[in-house]
């Protein structure tokens, strides 16, 4: 005789449930009816071998009472069986447990947890389907000596991943089941076990990923998909349950532990499809393991990045794959760029898409010089160029040897400019270089410049340097990182690299102070998390715990949450702490300006708090304004051969904000000291790094001279 137990939370309809009687007594099954319902319509029902409706403790105490206050309809259900002697009773004798409804699911999903013997279902039919499969098999033998119940539930849910219905999978692995440490563990276990198919493996990893993600497991979420992952032998399938925690913890805003794990894995298929010939397949998955490797919450959104703690190591799987290899692959120049012209002006092309913030004074200087013909071209407002631009998994393809019709788009596109031009400089070094260097550029000089966060994303692994001449860092320190983390810049095809730094009209920063100004910080420019605030509001702080006359002026737009959970977290943070100084009147939000050199006036410290920059333009705006220079020592760079130290004096740099503090106290000391500091840092900034002195290294890189 087999022994069925329907488990309810609800009242079931007396006539289904009739019918479906008489078929389990004809299969030679007895059924018990335990849970929720209306005792008086179901007793009223023939057939059944028992029922039984569990009900609440008579009394609980408050422990108990607050943990019932916390469950959910189908945690409660399932507490009340546990807690019924009873229902125990008819649930310990039961070869058959079938579910009737949702909320009953749960239940039967931890009784599975616990016990071995009873098979697992939801639903009537899939009850009937089970007893008659046990008729035809006469009966199922449980061995002498089970093993404990995870092992069993592992055991179990192993044997049973070909067959388990679709909404019992998906309520067995949802947030209710795997919010304990048993579920979790029995599923984790069952996922990595040996000899289940791949794609059945995937299907039941995903499912479990999903509800551990959900009921807050995201670390045990991770762990479930390495374990799935290293017993997959499909790489795609590997790549793909890889992915899906990656993924998910990079929209979470923060940095996944297995991001190289994923990134490999990816690259492993992209090899695949390219030894395979499958090319438009391998473009997009390297594709997909690019925008995964240099996502900007690991590197733009948050204060630590892992390419900056190790530039080579972090990029080794792009440089270990054949696909990613034959991306950058050196193709070179059919002719080698030709000297500038004595005869006739320098056709020189100014290149950039959308942002052409650093360029003004470059264009203004040699628009006016008679030895030059400028030409400006914004690639963002021509549809055609803008189209290749964007076409990203197009241009991997083509470089791949796939999608001829990409380069034939780009040589129409960009031979017109490369013919005219004697020498075309890139600024940025993202889409526009990558496409530049799609084609030959036939004996027209390539210069691109490099600034800062474009070594932290995928375009210069999309930017063959064999066709770049020149390629310009705006500090020794940028060039350190990419040399050591892009491929290209090293060996006999590798451009010849120069720091000039950004082009900056500082004289007119120069203004009188009055002496209020000295009590007054500033930090310009707050718009992104690299900045990090924080670390100013530490230093602030500090100085008023000694004196309060110190106040911070926070210069710029703000930061947007709308770019990543990472802002977001760190904006909530930030927004935080300023409440209650700005309320006080010890910080002052300025906000965005036209006109920083007018801000700057009050401002007698300049602060740069930030965790990484190329150079610090607002630093130095402060510096040139008179204002004292106070510079943390960029953690990205901190320990390197360059850095803040070696840009900046070296004085001007600390490493701590207590450091930064005592700088400050020390400078602003009194009067004279300070105005003595800020003529030194003004004289300092106008003789290094304004557009008069900048613009002769401009004229030895364009003009060779």
């Amino acid at each position: 005789m087999t022994d069925v137990v329907m488990i309810a939370s609800s009242t079931p309809r007396p006539a289904v449930i009739e019918t479906a009687l008489a078929k389990f007594r004809e299969l030679g099954a007895q059924v018990h009816l335990v849970g929720n319902f209306k005792a008086a319509e179901m007793e009223a029902v023939q057939g059944w071998a028992t029922t039984h409706k569990v009900s609440p403790p008579a009394s609980t105490g408050q422990h108990t009472q607050r943990k019932m206050d916390t469950m959910s309809a189908n945690e409660r259900l399932w507490f009340h069986l546990e807690q019924d002697r009873a229902a125990r009773a008819v649930l310990r004798k039961a070869d058959v447990v079938v579910a009737l409804d949702e909320r009953a699911v749960y239940s039967a999903w931890r009784l599975g947890q616990t016990r071995r013997t009873p098979e697992i279902l939801s639903g009537i039919a899939a009850g009937l389907r089970a007893v008659e499969r046990r008729r035809e098999q006469g009966g199922v033998v449980v061995p002498e000596h089970a093993p404990g119940p995870v092992a069993a539930a592992t055991d179990r849910l192993r044997r049973r991943l070909r067959g388990l219905p679709s909404d019992l999978l998906r309520n067995a692995t949802g947030p209710l089941a795997l919010r304990g440490r048993v579920g979790a563990r029995a599923w984790r276990a069952a996922v990595s076990a040996p000899g289940v198919p791949d794609t059945l493996r995937q299907a039941a990893a995903e499912q479990v990923i999903e509800g551990m993600w959900r009921s807050g497991r995201q670390s045990g979420a991770i762990v479930t998909a390495r374990a799935a992952a290293a017993k997959v032998s499909d790489p795609a399938i590997r790549a793909r349950l890889l992915n899906d925690v990656v993924s998910r913890t990079l929209r979470s805003g923060k940095t996944p532990d297995n991001l190289a794990e994923a990134v490999g894995a990816h690259l492993a298929v992209a090899d695949r499809h390219y030894a395979a010939g499958e090319l438009t397949e391998a473009s997009k998955v390297l594709l997909e393991a690019m925008k995964l490797a240099f996502h900007r919450v690991a590197h733009v959104d948050q204060v630590t990045s892992p390419l900056a703690a190790d530039p080579a190591g972090f990029t080794a799987p792009f440089r270990e794959s054949v696909a990613a290899r034959a991306v950058v692959e050196a193709r070179g120049r059919l002719s080698p760029a030709a000297e500038p012209p004595k005869d006739r002006p320098l056709r020189l092309l100014v290149a950039t898409s959308a942002n052409a913030n650093f360029l003004q004074l470059i264009r203004d200087h040699y628009e006016a010089n008679p030895d030059v013909e400028l030409r400006f071209l914004d690639m963002a407002e021509h549809p055609g160029l803008k189209r290749l631009n964007t076409a990203l998994q197009r241009n991997i393809g083509y470089r791949l040897g796939d999608d001829p019709l990409f380069g034939h788009s780009a040589e129409q596109q960009l031979r017109p400019y490369l013919d005219w031009a004697d020498t075309v400089f890139v600024d940025w070094c993202k889409d526009p270089a990558a496409l530049f260097t799609a084609v030959d550029p036939g004996d027209t000089r390539i210069i691109v410049r490099l600034h800062s966060f474009e070594a932290f994303s995928y375009w210069p692994r999309l930017t063959d340097f064999s066709r770049v001449d020149d390629l310009v860092f705006v500090a020794d320190h940028m060039r350190d990182l990419a040399v050591a983390s892009i491929p290209g810049l090293s060996g006999e095809h590798a451009p010849r690299t120069h720091v000039i730094d950004n082009g900056m009209n500082l004289s007119n920063f120069r203004r009188t102070k009055s002496p209020s100004a000295r009590f007054n910080l500033g930090l310009v420019g707050i718009g992104q998390v690299a900045k990090d605030p924080l670390w100013a509001l530490t230093v602030l702080k500090q100085l008023r715990e000694q004196d309060e006359r110190y106040r911070l002026f926070l210069i710029g737009g703000e930061m947007s949450s709308k770019l990543s959970n990472a802002v977001k977290a760190y904006t909530r943070k930030l927004e935080k702490a300023l409440k209650p100084l700005v309320e006080e009147g010890a910080v002052v939000r300025v906000g965005a300006t036209d006109d920083v050199a007018g801000a700057l006036e009050d401002i007698g410290v300049i602060l740069s708090s930030s965790v990484r920059e190329g150079c610090h333009v607002g630093l130095m705006e402060g510096a040139a304004s008179g204002a004292v220079p106070v510079v943390r020592d960029w953690p990205f760079f901190a320990g390197g051969e360059h850095g803040a130290g070696t840009l900046y004096p070296a004085e001007w740099v600390v490493e701590t904000p207590a450091e930064a503090a005592e700088r400050v106290r020390a400078l602003t000391a009194s009067e004279e000291s300070w105005r003595n500091a800020g003529k030194l840092a003004t004289e300092h900034a106008l003789t290094t790094w304004d557009w008069p002195v900048v613009r002769l290294d401009f004229d030895r890189l364009f003009f060779g001279r």
